[in-house]
């Protein structure tokens, strides 16, 4: 029998928001029994002896959080970059400081859109400087995409590793109204069949158009520490979770965001989805 090696890549360039980011990354590695990769991408503003000032941060990080850490030193594009070298390790997760020096502060915006959507694996995407080192309610908005079952996965798989609680979100424009009764309907069976897992489900409906400016006053009114959204486009109803309303979320949101493309499957031994 084969042994998947569990990978989380953290790009690092040593901004604050990539060492917040970075930060972030530990208890998540612990909790998954991952390996972190710390990924730099030489610019002209890489400090000239980069790799020792990376494997000093290694060794910190071993010696202090009880983590394995590997480095990697690249040179080109940062975006590129990145997507080949998480298609090369499979990470878990890619945990990405936003704001930050690497080409991504210039593109909360479309090139660190870009990346999320088409990274095969799960990003967390980082931005405020404050954050728990757990995660006791995760936000999980709902619409009626058939990609939704793949999102519920996700959403148990990270309740399970932390104790937390998922509240489901579904929010519906004024101009679907007629989708009303089968969205409340379709939430209960997803709430229905999260707490046949084990795990603590809450439900709210709410009709609005602003739907990022929504989804972000719920998660501050309500404690949220993680929300997920999906990043690729589904079919009938009108994209909530994708496109422009994850983008805009993702680039205002304070609190973590994790960006889920429906991807193949694989065994990822210790963490595997519930389907």
């Amino acid at each position: 029998m084969s042994i998947v090696e569990n990978n989380i890549l953290v790009p690092l360039d040593f901004s604050e928001q990539s060492l917040t980011a970075l930060s972030q990354s530990y208890n998540l590695a612990k909790l998954t029994n991952s390996k972190l990769v710390l990924l730099h991408v030489l610019s002209n503003k890489s400090e000239p002896d980069i790799e020792n000032l990376l494997k000093k941060r290694a060794e910190k990080i071993s010696s202090e959080a009880g983590i394995e850490v590997q480095i990697i030193v690249e040179n080109g594009n940062v975006y590129k970059k990145i997507l080949e070298v998480q298609n090369r390790i499979k990470p878990l997760f890619v945990v990405i400081g936003l704001n930050s020096k690497m080409g991504l502060d210039k593109i909360v915006g479309y090139n660190a859109f870009r990346l999320i959507r088409e990274s095969k694996f799960p990003v967390i995407t980082i931005r405020g400087k404050q954050h728990k080192n757990g995660c006791e309610n995760i936000l999980f908005p709902l619409d009626l995409t058939k990609e939704t079952r793949e999102k519920v996965g996700k959403a148990i798989e990270l309740a399970k590793l932390f104790g937390a609680t998922i509240k489901i979100l579904s929010i519906f424009s004024h101009q679907e109204r007629h989708l009303e009764n089968k969205l409340i309907a379709y939430s209960h069976q997803v709430r229905n069949f999260i707490k046949e897992k084990g795990i603590s489900c809450t439900i709210k409906t709410m009709v609005g158009n602003d739907v990022s400016n929504m989804v972000l006053e719920y998660a501050s009114k309500n404690d949220i520490d993680l929300i997920m959204i999906m990043t690729k486009e589904e079919l009938n109803v009108k994209e909530f979770f994708v496109g422009t309303i994850a983008q805009q979320m993702i680039g205002t949101s304070k609190i973590p965001v994790m960006s889920v493309r429906p991807t193949e499957k694989r065994d990822t031994s210790s963490f595997t989805s519930p389907y």
